[in-house]
């Protein structure tokens, strides 16, 4: 039996260092095989592009090894190798690593947890993982990937071990920045972010907004068991998702209203 096929994408795009680190720590365990955007596709979620074709080319990563490249979203990265530009269906796809982290409710805006969404609702297992980077962003000049893509290898042989039990299951992996003190398994924690308005005028006198805002920075008082509170601690946070948003405590709550919403006299 050869080794595991492992699709590799990202919403960074191609040239992300964290891809090619990602790629380096996967090749032990498995066959790598990398279809990524050729730009940044960063909070893209699941988007999928309709309104225009498709391509699919080569390019090279940084080392010089060779890759494949769409103009397609994230999610469409995975869409394409399974619906036949793959060599074979994966056995895991695995998304990132991202540049910042995806954690708390923020998870539903990120192109790398879409794309590894969409493995799971193939069937298949999935990882996303995400190295953050702070409220700055990146601003320092060398974030350490090799940490991150280290860690995502460990968690990628105890997913691959686990097999179909896993296969509609997605894990979100978040690593700090520095040198981890643990690995803490998590539920996802609230917002992380204060959103704000910025109104200016370009030189044409035209209004414009600039949707900004600041990222926690200290960890959340009373949520230990939290991604956000790992992750902003200084521990690693492993946090198994799902597709199915069911807010099962309220389905008994509501289903009183079958009978109070009446469709017979609603036109």
């Amino acid at each position: 039996m050869g080794k595991p096929f492992i699709l590799v994408t990202n919403d960074d795009g191609y040239l992300s260092p964290g891809l090619l680190a990602l790629r380096k720590a996967l090749s032990p365990i498995g066959e790598p095989w990398i279809l990524a955007p050729d730009r940044n596709w960063s909070a893209a979620s699941r988007t999928r592009v309709f309104h225009k074709p498709l391509r699919f080319s080569s390019a090279r990563l940084p080392d010089g090894e060779e890759v494949h490249v769409t103009n397609g979203a994230p999610s469409d990265c995975v869409l394409l190798a399974l619906l036949g530009l793959a060599p074979r269906r994966p056995d895991l796809v695995v998304a990132g690593i991202n540049m910042g982290a995806n954690i708390g409710h923020d998870v539903t805006y990120s192109g790398t947890v879409a794309a590894a969404m969409e493995g799971a609702s193939a069937g298949i297992p999935a990882i996303a993982v995400s190295l953050d980077l702070g409220p700055e962003g990146g601003a320092e000049p060398s974030p350490d990937y090799e940490i991150a893509a280290a860690i995502t290898a460990r968690v990628a042989r105890l997913v691959l071990a686990r097999g179909t039990a896993l296969a509609r299951t997605l894990i979100n992996v978040n690593v700090p920045r520095g040198v981890p003190k643990g690995v803490r398994v998590t539920r996802l924690g609230g917002k992380i972010w204060s959103d704000d308005l910025v109104r200016g005028q370009d030189p044409r006198g035209r209004d414009y907004y600039w949707l900004t805002g600041e990222m926690l920075t200290s960890p959340p008082p009373g949520e230990e068991d939290t991604d956000v509170w790992a992750v902003l601690s200084g521990y690693v946070s492993i946090t198994p998702l799902h597709l199915d948003l069911t807010a099962y405590p309220m389905l008994n709550d509501l289903r009183q209203w079958e009978d109070e919403i009446r469709v017979d006299d609603a036109g």
